[in-house]
């Protein structure tokens, strides 16, 4: 277990099992005695620090002594559930780790019994009763509060000082991954830089994050993770491990740690608690030093129904209907980060049958998915967006997904597959669904087209969504209502909640997120008025008139039946206010 560093403690009811299990004698213990009161410090620390005894024997006196149990922490691996009953926070804070939980009693493991306020605090803080306990090393569980709740400001300050001590040799690094070609994230070797780097991912990612955020500033390193679409910052390394750090994410992503000048792209695979997660990796010169983002693709959101991204019935009866049509175009809109890839993909997920042929063309290609022939797009070999979809064409495909439209090749290669029989799913950047289809013409596909091949426009933004374990009634104030311009009539059958905060959730009330929608089928009516090239406020009006719910109609839908709150809405929506 190695040498560790104890609080001093004068215990000589732990010192006297120490003699009782045969590890001390008279003679031994009084020269200890002696040393340590000149120095004014504990016995049981000047036994340590003298190798007489191990940290294994004090773990296993300090449960001799209260009558408890020890357990070897290497051989235990708590549950899902179990993990989420004692949050990171305080299980970081207390540095005890839960074991079980039998009949609703919680057993968790912590290296000293004796030491009753840390107890008594973890009860408070988990408003238990009683908590029963067994005992374990310091060391054992500092190794396992890492390996399932990320690295502890411990381990962070012992991986620094060790890498302090070694010379980190990149281009070594460089080499030996050109050799292997291992795309995967290893610990293998121990290695304090390898560890450092897996553990700054692997705790963005229990912590549910998106991406992952290393930015160097003038006089810091900052590490940031987004969670549920707000950034919050993380412990941080030295600024002097930057290079080190940096160089290490660029060489596992397949980039040239040598180019510091132009940005790069690459992919990571990291084997998670049995999971095989990507990271799409994004690195870009900056003042003071590049910056890395690492957008982590988890598959798991692509299994998730249409109802589970958000939809309400009626929006989802519309959206299922137009996915299903034999041909034309169907676009998904919003900005950077409104969860367009996740929708589509969970679309394709729902109409990919084996007698359907689907053909995707992504630059990158971001998930993996089962049964459908997916194209990268490659531009130094030739590979175009326009020269795939005209490829793919002769491939005889059901549907096709593309990327993104745009520019006038790409959407005119949609539009026309659209037109010859091809169901085309794909995105565009705006602001609401409406637009889409001046932003169509606008790149220069004829109005008689794009009214012709659309068949139905969804925009969406994200919202936070209340945490279950903490959510309860509300009752707005006058400025929520009037935020939103809810109706005393509406408010008759609200069912207002409110994220309380808790410890699930880390006090912030809110946990996940879902989707508020735009659903636009265009009708014989909206497909003339595009070709007369009306405004877009007049399509947009016909599309009220004829049952389309606006972002905000949507989400005030969804605060009316107590999923988030009206500040999420307002936020979310305040370019569609009115």
């Amino acid at each position: 277990m190695g040498n560790e560093v104890l609080v001093p403690v004068k215990d000589d009811y732990l010192v006297d099992t120490l003699c009782d299990m045969g590890l001390l004698n008279n003679e031994q213990l009084e020269a200890v005695r002696a040393e340590a009161e000149s120095q004014g410090e504990g016995v049981v620390d000047t036994l340590l620090a003298r190798k007489m005894v191990k940290a294994d024997d004090v773990t296993r006196a300090r449960a001799m002594q209260f009558g408890v149990e020890v357990i070897d922490l290497t051989k235990v691996k708590p549950t899902d559930e179990v993990l989420k009953a004692v949050p990171r926070y305080v299980a970081k804070r207390y540095k005890v780790l839960p074991l079980s939980i039998d009949d609703g009693n919680l057993v968790v493991a912590l290296s000293d019994p004796g030491d009753l306020d840390k107890i008594d605090g973890l009860q408070r803080v988990l408003n238990r009763d009683q908590i029963f306990y067994q005992v374990a090393t310091d060391a054992q569980i500092e190794v396992a509060l890492e390996k399932y709740y990320g690295y502890t400001e411990q381990a962070m300050e012992r991986m620094v000082q060790e890498l302090s001590q070694t010379q980190v040799d990149l281009t070594a690094l460089e080499k030996t991954k050109a050799k292997t070609d291992d795309t995967e994230l290893k610990d293998d070797d121990g290695a304090p830089l390898i560890r450092l780097v897996n553990n700054i991912i692997i705790d963005g990612f229990r912590l549910k994050c998106s991406d992952v955020h290393i930015e160097p500033m003038e006089q810091r390193l900052r590490i940031r993770y987004r969670i549920d679409g707000v950034l919050q910052e993380a412990n941080s390394p030295p600024k002097r491990l930057q290079g080190a750090i940096i160089g290490r994410i660029k060489i596992t992503a397949g980039m040239l740690i040598s180019e510091r000048r132009v940005p790069q792209d690459g992919r990571i695979q990291l084997t998670i608690d049995n999971k095989l997660i990507d990271f799409r990796v994004s690195c870009m010169p900056s003042s003071f030093g590049e910056t890395i983002v690492l957008r982590i693709l988890d598959k798991s959101g692509l299994r998730l129904g249409l109802s589970q991204l958000g939809f309400m019935a009626d929006d989802q009866a519309t959206f299922e209907r137009c996915s299903a049509m034999p041909d034309g175009i169907l676009l998904i809109t919003g900005p950077t980060g409104s969860g367009k890839t996740t929708t589509l993909y969970s679309c394709l997920n729902y109409i990919n049958r084996p007698d359907k042929k689907i053909i995707t063309v992504e630059d990158p290609v971001e998930y993996q998915l089962t049964g459908i022939n997916q194209v990268q797009v490659n531009e130094a070999a030739g590979l175009t967006f326009g020269a795939a979809l005209r490829s793919m064409l002769r491939q005889a495909p059901n549907i096709i997904m593309l990327g993104e439209i745009r520019d006038l090749e790409t959407g005119s290669i949609a539009v026309n597959a659209a037109l010859t029989g091809h169901m085309v799913f794909s995105t565009l950047h705006t602001n609401d669904a409406p637009s889409a289809v001046t932003r169509m013409i606008d790149i220069g596909i004829k109005p008689f087209l794009v009214a012709s091949a659309t068949r139905c426009i969804l925009a969406q933004r994200l919202v936070r969504k209340f945490c279950p374990q903490c959510v309860g009634p509300h009752t707005p104030i006058e400025a929520e209502l009037r935020s939103l311009n809810i109706t005393e009539e509406q408010l008759k059958t609200a069912n207002y909640q409110m994220g309380k905060g808790c410890k699930a959730c880390n006090g912030k009330g809110y946990r996940g997120r879902f989707g508020i929608f735009e659903v636009f089928a265009l009708d014989n009516r909206a497909q003339r008025m595009v070709i007369e090239k009306c405004s877009v406020v007049e399509l947009r009006d016909h599309a009220c008139k004829t049952g389309m719910n606006t972002l905000r109609e949507d989400g005030i839908r969804k605060v009316l039946a107590g999923m988030t709150s009206t500040k999420e809405v307002t936020t979310a929506t305040s370019s569609d206010a009115h």
